[in-house]
């Protein structure tokens, strides 16, 4: 696999309102710096580009022409272009709040077009680098669950119960999913992908740290990890939904922490993939992607203030789009999907590992599983979109799971068994 990677620092200045709890927060420091991360694939056939951007989430629109426009330039379809945002609070208004449409930063959101066009010229023109691919997963015990459910199915939210996060036990999506690419030469590594479940916002604390320009813990991880590894990195968040890092809300030593702690848990991971290439290594380099388009009824019978993009309407029309690398498959979702609901993609999908892309195709809010909505909670009662939403959102996306699974290996035996069986009933329920 031939790769190319860029960066480009996309923080706004001081003064500029940060997109955390208040509408209305603005920033009066920077404790470090927003990036957009971009990684361009090319397997000789079929290319790719997967870019991560330190933003709390993007408008449905905004996300569209990115992918549009970076899919034009390199002449590819659009589905080869897959993005993400690793949802810091701690960054600009990208998103439109119902309550407070006039925050959105839109004269931001223009420049970030420009900056991300820039990036993608500085990458195309790097000599592109033979690289051999692995992946690797770790458990890392840097999340807990915020959704503390009692005997009687009742949800206490535990940011605002910080008492009870001590016995908090909850589903927890602990994998820190990776992918590197190795030197073909050299054998050393150029550039690493890491996928973690956890709102950025350790360093989110009262006060200053509500009021900081920071990538948090993410930019924690990369930092780390360049300085000890020399390569290259870029980081995703996963179904982060009810996910919180350990110690959250505590400031720059808790970002740090956790932020070190996957760092390393990645440094481990190359040690194995060194030693043991043949166990971890990627040998089918295909690249496949798709994107399904399935309507979800709105929610109804309480009082919903959708965005002006869908004020008015009963449904709604969002995608899930995914791109693999061989047995390795990302999945791009639009909104803050729950844990569990990134959990039962993974359980069901044909691929060896599949990581979930957070706010990835849009910001529709919470995609929670139906009983978040029975037991409520701030995620549940925050939901938009009807209690099976999140039913329908793992079926579309397994069934083109399915689907390019047989695409990137279609001349290997049944594997899972019947390979197109399963996307054949979920077609048809």
């Amino acid at each position: 696999m031939q790769i190319r990677f860029s960066s480009k620092i996309i923080s706004p200045e001081i003064g500029t309102p940060v997109a955390g709890y208040g509408a209305r927060d603005v920033s009066v420091a920077k404790a470090d710096e927003l990036q957009l991360s971009m990684l361009y694939l090319d397997n000789g056939i079929q290319q790719a580009l997967m870019i991560s951007y330190d933003l709390l989430g993007m408008d449905e629109k905004y996300l569209k022409n990115i992918r549009h426009r970076c899919a034009e330039i390199l002449g590819v379809n659009d589905s080869y272009v897959i993005l993400s945002c690793t949802h810091t609070h701690s960054g600009p208004n990208t998103r439109t709040l119902p309550a407070y449409p006039e925050v959105l930063e839109k004269a931001y959101l223009e420049e970030l077009i420009k900056w991300t066009a820039d990036a993608l010229q500085i990458l195309l023109q790097q000599i592109p680098i033979d690289t051999d691919v692995f992946y690797y997963s770790a458990n890392c015990t840097q999340n807990v669950n915020r959704r503390y459910i009692g005997p009687e199915n009742s949800c206490s939210f535990l940011p605002h119960r910080r008492d009870m996060i001590r016995i908090a036990d909850g589903v927890t999506d602990r994998e820190l999913g990776l992918m590197y690419f190795f030197d073909k030469n050299t054998k050393q590594p150029v550039y690493t992908i890491g996928n973690f479940a956890a709102h950025p916002l350790a360093g989110h604390a009262p006060g200053l740290g509500s009021h900081r320009i920071s990538a948090d813990y993410p930019g924690e991880f990369r930092r780390y990890l360049q300085a000890e590894s020399g390569a290259e990195c870029m980081f995703v968040s996963g179904a982060a939904g009810d996910m919180i890092p350990i110690g959250d809300e505590t400031g720059r030593d808790a970002a740090r922490q956790v932020g070190i702690a996957l760092a390393r848990a990645a440094l481990d991971g190359m040690c194995a993939v060194q030693r043991d290439p043949q166990r971890f290594r990627v040998n089918n380099e295909s690249l496949e992607s798709g994107v399904v388009v399935t309507t979800f009824p709105i929610r109804k019978g309480r009082p919903i203030t959708l965005p002006p993009d869908y004020a008015g309407k009963t449904t709604v029309d969002l995608a899930i789009q995914l791109l693999s690398i061989g047995d390795i498959c990302f999945v791009g979702v639009p909104g803050e999907l729950v844990s569990e609901l990134g959990l039962e993609i993974k359980w069901h999908s044909p691929f060896r590992k599949t990581f979930i892309l957070y706010c990835s195709t849009a910001y529709f809010g919470y995609i929670c599983h139906g009983n978040a909505l029975v037991s409520g909670g701030y995620e549940g009662n925050s939901q938009w979109l009807t209690a099976n939403a999140g039913l329908s959102l793992i079926n579309a996306a397994i069934a083109e799971a399915y689907e390019l699974r047989y695409r990137a290996f279609p001349d290997a035996p049944d594997y899972p068994d019947s390979i197109k069986t399963p996307l054949v009933a979920l077609k048809n329920n």
